[in-house]
């Protein structure tokens, strides 16, 4: 991986994060009240699912190039949903 790809890939990740932290905060209201320890758990599924969510938005992206946006779409709502689990669950 060359130096531009690991800073888009780097680039790519924060959008991501950003807009998946953005959208469960918003779908997820009880994400306000609850505890740190429920939040960092919420944070770290997000995490664990946030490789193969990646992964899956370049390999999609790649067949389906005019279908970014909802692509991207799709791999913020993977995170939320890991998120929005361990809230609902715990």
């Amino acid at each position: 991986m060359t130096p531009t790809q690991a800073k888009n890939l780097d680039t790519l990740g924060n959008q991501l994060a950003t807009a998946a932290l953005t959208s469960l905060i918003r779908l997820c209201p009880e994400i306000r009240t609850a505890s740190d320890a429920q939040r960092e758990a919420a944070l770290s599924a997000m995490r664990a699912r946030s490789k193969a969510a990646i992964d899956e938005l370049l390999e999609d992206g790649k067949a389906c190039p005019w279908m970014a946006e909802t692509i991207f779409a799709s791999a913020v709502m993977a995170l939320v949903n890991a998120g929005i689990k361990v809230l609902r669950n715990t």
